[in-house]
C-alpha cells in the first residue's frame, strides 16, 4: 500500500508536525506534513488575525500531496461558535476537494466514541475561551460538569506546562463534580499524550485531549486505522478501527 500523506494546519509559525503523530503512528504507511498560521496569541483577538489564511494553507497542503487535511487548533476552530466550525470545515473541503476536519470536530468525535456525555474539562485557556468551549460542547449535546483553565495566551508557554501541573488540574476538575463520565484536556499545544494512561488508571475515567484526538480523528477521516495500543482507551484497536461517519 502506498504511503498516505496527511496535511495539518498548526497554530505556531514554525509549522512543525506535533510530536504526537510520530509517537502514535511511526510504524504506519502515513506521512504528516504541516503549515503554520503564526497566531500571535491564544485569544479571540489573536485568532482574528490569522483565521482568513486557513483555506490558503489547506490548498497548499493539498498541492504538497496531502490526501486529507485537519486544522489542528481547538479554540481556533470553536471560538466563533458551532456554525462557524462546521462552515469552516465545509469551506476547507470545497477549497481542496479533500476530506477535511478540525480539532474541534476531533474532540467531539473522541468524546462520543468513548461514550462520554458529561465531561470534566481542563484547558490552557482564558475564561472567555472556556465559556465558548462550554457553549460549543453543549451545542453538540455534551455537558461540561466543571471547567478550569490555566489562563495562558502565549503560544510557546503552552508547550512548557508540566505533566504534574496538568495532572493536578485534571484532578481538580473531576473532583468538582463526581458525575463526570470522562475527561477532556483542551488546547493542542499542551503535551498530553503520555498522560492518558496514568490518568485513566488513577481516575477510572476515559481521557481524551486535543492533539492526540486530532491525530486520531484525521487518521479516520483519511480512511486509515487510528488505533495505537498503549495510549489509552481512545486508541484501543476495538474502538479505533471504526470509521468516521
Amino acid at each position: 500500500m502506498p504511503q498516505t500523506t496527511i496535511g495539518l494546519i498548526v497554530p505556531p509559525a514554525a509549522g512543525l508536525v506535533p510530536a504526537d503523530g510520530q509517537a502514535l503512528y511511526a510504524n504506519r504507511d502515513v506521512r504528516f506534513i504541516a503549515r503554520g498560521l503564526a497566531i500571535p496569541g491564544i485569544s479571540p483577538e489573536g485568532f482574528d488575525t490569522v483565521v482568513d489564511r486557513i483555506l490558503q494553507l489547506a490548498v497548499e497542503l493539498r498541492d504538497a500531496g496531502a490526501k486529507a487535511v485537519s486544522l489542528m487548533g481547538t479554540s481556533l476552530s470553536f471560538y466563533r461558535g458551532a456554525d462557524f466550525t462546521d462552515d469552516l470545515r465545509e469551506r476547507m473541503r470545497q477549497a481542496t476537494g479533500l476530506p477535511c476536519t478540525t480539532m474541534s470536530h476531533a474532540i467531539v468525535a473522541s468524546l462520543r466514541h468513548l461514550g462520554v456525555q458529561r465531561v470534566a474539562v481542563a484547558t490552557a485557556y482564558i475564561d472567555t475561551l472556556n465559556e465558548r468551549l462550554v457553549a460549543y460542547l453543549a451545542s453538540r449535546g455534551i455537558t461540561v460538569t466543571h471547567i478550569e483553565g490555566l489562563s495562558i495566551t502565549g503560544v510557546e508557554a503552552v508547550g512548557q506546562v508540566s505533566g504534574r501541573t496538568l495532572t493536578e488540574l485534571v484532578e481538580r476538575t473531576v473532583a468538582a463534580d463526581p458525575t463526570a463520565q470522562g475527561v477532556l484536556i483542551s488546547c493542542g499545544g499542551l503535551l498530553t499524550l503520555d498522560l492518558h494512561v496514568p490518568l485513566e488508571h488513577k481516575l477510572g475515567l476515559p481521557v481524551t485531549s486535543s492533539s492526540p484526538a486530532g491525530f486520531w480523528d484525521v487518521m479516520r477521516v483519511a480512511g486509515l486505522d487510528a488505533s495505537s495500543p498503549g495510549f489509552g482507551r481512545l486508541f484501543a484497536p476495538d474502538r479505533a478501527l471504526e470509521r468516521a461517519a
